[in-house]
This record gives structure tokens, sequence and C-alpha cells, in this order.
């Protein structure tokens, strides 16, 4: 009688775990990058793919991604922004957790292309 009273005991908990994580599923909203897959759907819209093969385009993209990547201040979020050089100009594209990243982040591309060569399309939101 024992070993049976435990095992329901088990399984009432077992059970009420279950129904506790899929209450907490469907309270989770799903990612949706609809609007972003839309956008880069795009001819006009720069894209990573887009980037040349030129040594200066490339050189351009790697000192900003490593001045953005050796900042420890900001998130993982913003070190892994797309950085997207063409023709010496800049695009940066992707979320980061607040107003001062972005900033940052343009800032340091600012620095490095010029200003006027950044065009900064970064957005404060959820991660991918």
């Amino acid at each position: 009688m024992s070993k049976l009273f435990t095992r329901g005991i088990l399984a009432l908990i077992v059970l009420g775990g279950i129904a506790i994580a899929q209450q907490d599923n469907s309270q989770q909203v799903p990612a949706d990058n609809t609007k972003v897959n839309q956008r880069d759907r795009n001819q006009s819209e720069a894209t990573a793919d887009q980037q040349k093969g030129n040594s200066t385009d490339r050189e351009l993209a790697r000192q900003i991604r490593r001045a953005v990547v050796n900042d420890k201040s900001l998130s993982t979020d913003a070190h892994s922004v797309k950085i997207i050089a063409q023709n010496g100009s800049v695009t940066l594209k992707g979320a980061v957790k607040s107003d001062e990243e972005k900033q940052a982040i343009e800032s340091k591309a600012t620095e490095l292309a010029g200003a006027g060569k950044v065009t900064n399309e970064l957005h404060v939101g959820p991660s991918k």
C-alpha cells in the first residue's frame, strides 16, 4: 500500500510539473521576424551577401567588427549585429539591448568609416 501511495504522489507531481511547463510555454510570444525578412528581400536593402569582396570594404567591416566586439560593455546581441560595407559606406542591422548600445555601435562605425557614411538600421528589441 505504501509503494502504491508513493507512486501515486510521484505521478501527481510529474503531471503537475508538465501542466505548469505547458502553461508557461503558452504565455510566451512566438518569435516573428516576418517584417525583417520582407525588408531584406527588397533589392535596394543592403544585406551581408551583397558586401563586395574588395579588400577596402572587407577591412572596414573587420575594423568595425573588432571595435564592437572588443567593447565588453556591449551585450552579446550588440556583438552580433550585421555590419555591411559597400563602397566605403556601412549599414548596421540587428537588434540591440538599449539605445545606448545602438549609439555606441553607430559611433564606432562613424569613427572608422567617416561622417555621413553610416546607415544605422539597428533597433532596440529582443534578440533573434
